[in-house]
């Protein structure tokens, strides 16, 4: 069973920086492809970054590119997103989430199979 454990949330003026972690249980951590998704109050989850972890390729959202930064530690089956220059439309609850791939896959929420219990991020202006 795939489990996916969030940490890192909180909250932040703008501006500021956030970095939030990803550990991933109970699989090859090497052929999943792993994202973020968040979603505010009323609205739609959204896919914010996607990352294979076997080939370290990332897809980021327009939005947030330049900005955040997917990455992977495949030592510690850890994923990471780092978020700088948060703005306060960054505030949502984040979500981790997980699916064995071959190659890229698009961030679309019904394309991960596994999600962990998000942790929420509030940006103050």
């Amino acid at each position: 069973q795939v489990q996916l454990v969030e940490s890192g949330g909180g909250s932040v003026q703008a501006g500021g920086s956030l970095r939030l972690s990803c550990a991933a249980f109970g699989y090859t951590y090497s052929t999943l492809c792993m994202a973020w998704f968040r979603q505010a109050p009323g609205k739609e989850r959204e896919g914010v970054a996607t990352i294979n972890t076997g080939t370290s390729r990332t897809y980021y959202v327009a939005s947030v590119k330049g900005r955040f930064t997917i990455s992977s530690d495949s030592a510690k089956n850890i994923v990471y997103l780092q978020m700088n220059s948060l703005k306060p439309e960054d505030t949502a609850m984040y979500y981790c989430a997980a699916c064995y791939c071959a190659g890229s896959v698009s961030l679309s929420p019904a394309n991960f199979n596994y999600w962990g219990q998000g942790t929420q991020v509030t940006v103050s202006s």
